[in-house]
């Protein structure tokens, strides 16, 4: 180990091995100690979860078996996210839940963002999407009106936080920022 803070390490670190789950992962690191851990979720459940319950239930794992809060995969529909906090506080997860936001400045990014987190995309999205397409500048602004948009209504619904997938562009995250800035502290 090789970490600045390594001589504060009172006990060795378990055992390598592989973990069947995230909360599995989660269980070792909080019984070694020392460790602030954030755990993903899904508000259109996993892909690989047979149900929007089931993978709540696992969330329910990751919460007690010592996640400090939540940060959620992309949605497009405010109302995914909704349904998804309900089941989580109904099941026990009392945690923090980031809503995790995207803007999407550009139709190519649509495909592939898609595949890889499943999110649905609501007709308001979609119509957006139609309208602009062969228009780049256009598209670039509506995708950046359609995250302030959901981002608003997450905070003045009063979302734990907001977790903005900028993908590393300064320019969409100041854009978003003055967006909201007005309903920030």
């Amino acid at each position: 180990m090789c970490w600045p803070c390594v001589e504060t390490i009172t006990q060795p670190p378990p055992p390598c091995k592989d973990f069947a789950h995230a909360s599995d992962l989660m269980s070792a690191i909080h019984a070694f100690g020392g460790f602030y851990m954030a755990g993903a979720c899904y508000p259109e459940g996993h892909p690989e979860s047979p149900s929007l319950v089931a993978d709540v239930e696992r969330l329910k794992l990751k919460a007690d078996a010592g996640a400090g809060h939540f940060v959620s995969q992309l949605f497009f529909d405010n109302g995914q996210f909704y349904r998804f906090l309900n089941l989580a506080r109904k099941k026990g997860v009392n945690k923090p839940i980031e809503a995790g936001v995207m803007p999407i400045v550009r139709p190519e990014q649509i495909e592939r963002t898609i595949s890889l987190s499943s999110a649905s995309l609501p007709s308001a999205f979609t119509k957006m999407v139609s309208r602009y397409a062969h228009d780049a500048t256009a598209f670039y602004d509506a995708g950046i009106d359609y995250a302030i948009t959901q981002i608003r209504d997450l905070i003045e619904s009063g979302a734990d936080g907001i977790h903005l997938y900028a993908m590393n562009n300064p320019e969409v995250a100041r854009r978003v920022q003055e967006g909201v800035a007005d309903l920030l502290p």
